[in-house]
């Protein structure tokens, strides 16, 4: 054992605190009207109170869906450029960025959609310097953070490259210290944590790493591992914490719905989610998150389900 390894090792040992019973919280699960197309591996970001699901495995995977949570309607959209799954998104002054993804036959790419949802219309902007799939996003500052995912070798990168709208313009940060794919990402009091995954696209190899990143010292570190091991999730923050859903573990999709509060670095347990789904989109607006999409059995299935989570 490399002596990097057993420090790395000693690092997480000392970071992981277990969650006890009198941590656990219901939360409340609520079913809504559900997505008009049945997908799975999409992405979904939030803006201007609408969330947005787009891209993922599906006759047509450029479909581009919009969901009105206060009247609970959905309405088609422009679609997508092109098709695309295992894509990432996020919203950053009320416009939409696709980012990445595989093209079915062809494999990751670097592509980077910017939407405007007012006009209902798509551009091509400055295009991501590593092409990969199942990779995350995270925004702080008005900057979009993509981490991880499958390179064009098919082995997992460690890429942190961050994007500024306004200037059209990419920079390289600090490499996540575990590449992997198919992970969480939540933003909390301005720092990113990146939790849970796989190796390689493998879900036979899924790992527990919860991994900080700050992006003012441009510095990563080691927090308290997820406590259900899982990959093919979605993460979301909400009231200072990062909670994590479902996912696939040991061949079979998962209900499980874990937080993680930075400020003690310890998890907690809340209540499953009703419908088990991984390769699902997770956005969070007005106190509440949206699961929606995903897959309900292990490899490519599909569903439209919405279900939405207050804790």
């Amino acid at each position: 054992m490399s002596v990097a390894f057993a420090l790395n090792l000693l690092i997480l040992a000392c970071a992981y605190t277990p969650v006890s019973a009198a941590d656990s919280s219901p939360g409340k699960w609520q079913i809504r009207a559900p997505m008009p197309s049945a997908r799975t591996e999409v992405a979904a970001a939030a803006a201007g109170g609408k969330i947005y699901v787009m891209g993922g495995l599906e006759k047509q995977g450029d479909r581009v869906e919009e969901y009105d949570p206060v009247n609970d309607i959905w309405r088609r959209r422009a679609a997508l450029p092109g098709p695309l799954h295992h894509l990432g998104a996020a919203a950053v002054n009320g416009k939409i960025y696709a980012i990445g993804g595989y093209i079915s036959g062809i494999g990751p790419v670097n592509t980077v959609y910017e939407y405007d949802p007012p006009t209902d219309r798509w551009r091509q902007r400055a295009p991501m310097p590593t092409a990969r799939g199942a990779l995350s996003l995270g925004v702080i500052d008005g900057r979009i953070f993509a981490v991880g995912g499958v390179g064009t070798n098919k082995k997992n990168t460690g890429a942190n490259e961050a994007y500024e709208p306004a200037q059209d313009r990419w920079s390289s940060r600090a490499p996540m210290p575990t590449p992997r794919d198919h992970h969480a990402i939540g933003i909390v009091s301005d720092k990113l944590y990146a939790v849970a995954g796989r190796l390689d696209g493998k879900h036979s190899r899924n790992v527990a790493m919860n991994e900080e990143y700050d992006p003012a010292a441009n510095r990563w570190r080691a927090r308290a591992p997820i406590p259900t091991m899982r990959s093919g999730v979605g993460g979301a923050a909400l009231n200072g914490q990062v909670f994590v859903f479902g996912g696939e573990l040991d061949g079979k999709t998962r209900k499980d719905v874990e937080s993680y509060d930075p400020e003690t670095n310890r998890w907690r347990r809340w209540a499953p989610m009703p419908t088990a789904r991984h390769g699902l989109g997770v956005a969070a607006i007005g106190g509440s998150i949206y699961v929606i999409s995903g897959g309900p059995k292990a490899g490519v299935t599909f569903s439209s389900v919405n279900e939405v989570f207050t804790p």
